[in-house]
């Protein structure tokens, strides 16, 4: 059985696809005005994490597929810059410990615990004295891990340091699931398939789902994106500037209204 087709005349079907194909167009469209936000998001929190426990260093390191591994996407503090860029699988060392049991991990002696991989702490440049880890949660899904080395005031963290330190792992948490809905939105969309027509075989799913994604159009010199990545860059502009660009853009909306409606006169 071959995949259904794009003008199938399952109205309900037409009528998902519209919207999907409308949904991811938007998505691609918000991800230009805001690149790079999640890393944005999360050096800010590992910048504020080092500030707040005067710590040697601060990371987050998330959860990726193909291959599953536990990837170090910011750092932050003298001794961290090391860890941006490793990657160690998702039962390795005490990052590996706190993503797959969940559990937050506070060791005064690091070197003496043997959860911890010394070989990892080696490839970063800075062996740690002290840690501590908690998990990143989305829900019920942990979808990495932050930790802090080797406070400056004080020679191990205290139940009071593990409370904080989880109040951050919750807004890292919550960024991320903000800003990962446009890299998700294949899976988004087949998941709606699903509900719309229970009956779609999987790989129609998937033939649907590339249709959709094949209609956006990306291309860099096309006139639709470069305008997209121009409106992006006016982000800076003060409300006067931004109000004379809203006027020109509904000026030419308004233009070409007006040309279709004296096409068909």
């Amino acid at each position: 059985m071959g995949p259904p087709s794009r003008d199938s005349t399952d109205p309900t079907l037409n009528a998902a696809l519209l919207t999907f194909r409308e949904a991811a167009r938007r998505g691609v469209v918000a991800s230009r005005f805001q690149p790079e936000v999640e890393v944005r998001l999360l050096q800010s929190i590992v910048d504020a994490t080092v500030r707040l426990f005067e710590a040697e260093a601060a990371s987050i390191a998330l959860f990726e597929r193909n291959p599953e591994r536990l990837e170090y996407r910011v750092a932050s503090g003298p001794k961290g810059a090391g860890a941006v860029g490793m990657s160690v699988a998702p039962n390795q060392g005490i990052a590996g410990y706190v993503y797959s049991t969940g559990e937050s991990l506070a060791l005064s002696d690091v070197a003496a615990d043997p959860r911890w991989d010394r070989a990892v702490a080696e490839k970063t440049g800075y062996v740690p004295r002290s840690i501590a880890a908690v998990p990143l949660v989305n829900g019920t899904e942990t979808v990495g891990v932050l930790q802090v080395l080797d406070k400056h005031s004080a020679p191990s963290f205290t139940m009071r340091d593990m409370e904080l330190l989880a109040v951050f792992a919750s807004q890292a948490a919550a960024a991320i699931a903000a800003t990962r809905v446009q890299r998700d939105l294949p899976s988004l969309i087949a998941s709606s398939l699903r509900q719309v027509e229970s009956e779609l075989t999987a790989d129609q799913v998937e033939a649907l789902v590339s249709a959709v994604a094949s209609e956006l159009d990306v291309n860099e010199e096309t006139p639709f994106w470069a305008l997209v990545d121009e409106v992006s860059r006016l982000r800076d502009l003060g409300e006067s500037e931004l109000d004379l660009v809203g006027d020109i853009l509904r000026v030419v909306a308004e233009h070409r209204a007006h040309r279709g409606r004296a096409r068909f006169r």
